[in-house]
């Protein structure tokens, strides 16, 4: 436990940032999960045992991480931002029904190529959102109800 907090002080500190205890939390927190939460439920997680963090204070710390490239922004659904600890080129899968969100390796679409846009157009990076339903409720959709 406390080789991964000096793991995280330290890159932290690589990046040039000050380690302030909320930046600290919403760093750890993100490196601990993989749903790719919003800023509500970040502050959710972070205040359920002791009441220490705003919002602002969670968006701030989100704004200092995404500029030195520790975080990204991941815009998945209209409206609604959710953030990565992930900062490696992956895609991602979202479940319809459940909402569920899965990480989807970087070379599972080797077919796409940004030279084949029209002339004028350079694309620089590209990012592939499959849609769909999860193991669970492709399970739980082909039950026949009693």
């Amino acid at each position: 436990m406390q080789e991964q907090a000096n793991a995280i002080i330290q890159t932290l500190k690589s990046k040039g940032l000050r380690v302030t205890p909320q930046r600290f939390a919403v760093y750890a927190n993100l490196l601990s999960r993989t749903d790719h939460p919003t800023v509500e439920q970040i502050l959710t997680d972070l205040n359920k045992d002791f009441p220490v963090s705003s919002q602002a204070t969670i968006y701030s710390s989100l704004q200092a991480l995404r500029e030195v490239g520790l975080v990204r922004e991941v815009l998945l659904e209209e409206g609604v931002s959710r953030y990565d600890a992930n900062v490696q080129l992956h895609h991602h899968f979202c479940c319809q029904c459940c909402g569920a969100i899965e990480d989807i390796a970087w070379d599972t679409f080797k077919c796409i190529e940004l030279k084949n846009l029209r002339p004028g157009l350079r694309g620089e990076t590209y990012e592939v959102t499959v849609q769909g339903l999860c193991d669970a409720c492709s399970d739980r959709s082909y039950r026949t109800p009693i």
